[in-house]
């Protein structure tokens, strides 16, 4: 892993394997939000298997090792739609059971696994939105990825700010900052917000919410003087 703060080089390969993941996290947390990833920062195997009783089956190992390596690291998972603590794992009826893992803040969506693929060790995950029940990504690792890059944008460092970027200013975009490795995701709560892509530079980390003009574009900066040089390389009306 490298040593600069570009989130699209650490991912340029991807997100493989779960390992890949853990990698990815742990270096993000060291290099991004200030504090490596410690033994404090996960849940006890006995926790997780009190848990896994309380359900009647197994986590999937992919949801398992997240909890058990960085689990209890609210700034990268917990500051906007937070992930569920293990006591709170829980199941809904929907699909024939989706065990829900991340919740909206005001509980307009949730993220879960659906039951049928619970065996899995890297299993699919569903998002709820104002359709229902729908894929969001193929595997477990990846919203991992997903879900630590989306809460660490609104840590509480003011390194955060957000705008709808008109499509002139699309061609900086694309110029300035390289596609980070994750597949189009979909947003919960608009059509018109999907797909979510994520785009970064040294220093500099940003996630369109879809493709149409005005689209809502959100940045956090490695330093103050990171997210200035956003504002710059995007002069859209932000509201910071």
């Amino acid at each position: 892993m490298l040593d600069g703060p570009d989130v699209a080089v650490a991912l340029r390969s991807g997100v493989r394997t779960p390992s890949d993941a853990w990698e990815f996290v742990c270096w993000f947390a060291d290099v991004w939000m200030g504090r490596p990833v410690g033994p404090e920062d996960g849940f006890t195997t006995e926790k997780l298997t009190v848990v896994e009783a309380d359900l009647g089956f197994e986590l999937p190992a992919a949801l398992s090792e997240g909890y058990a390596l960085f689990g209890r690291r609210d700034d990268m998972t917990r500051q906007q739609d937070p992930l569920v603590k293990p006591s709170g794992l829980y199941v809904d009826d929907a699909l024939g059971g989706v065990l829900v893992y991340r919740r909206e803040n005001q509980d307009c969506a949730s993220w879960g696994i659906p039951l049928a693929q619970i065996e899995q060790d890297d299993p699919p995950v569903v998002v709820e939105s104002h359709q229902g029940w729908i894929p969001f990504l193929d595997r477990m690792s990846l919203a991992w990825v997903e879900l630590v890059l989306g809460e660490s944008l609104f840590a509480p460092d003011s390194l955060y700010d957000a705008c709808e970027l008109p499509d002139t200013l699309m061609p900086d975009l694309h110029a300035r900052y390289a596609r980070v490795g994750l597949p189009d995701h979909p947003m919960w709560a608009s059509e018109d917000d999907s797909p979510v892509r994520w785009y970064a530079a040294p220093g500099r980390l940003v996630r369109r919410d879809g493709l149409q003009d005005q689209s809502w574009i959100h940045a956090r900066g490695h330093t103050i003087s990171d997210l200035e040089t956003v504002r710059e390389e995007l002069p859209g009306p932000w509201v910071g």
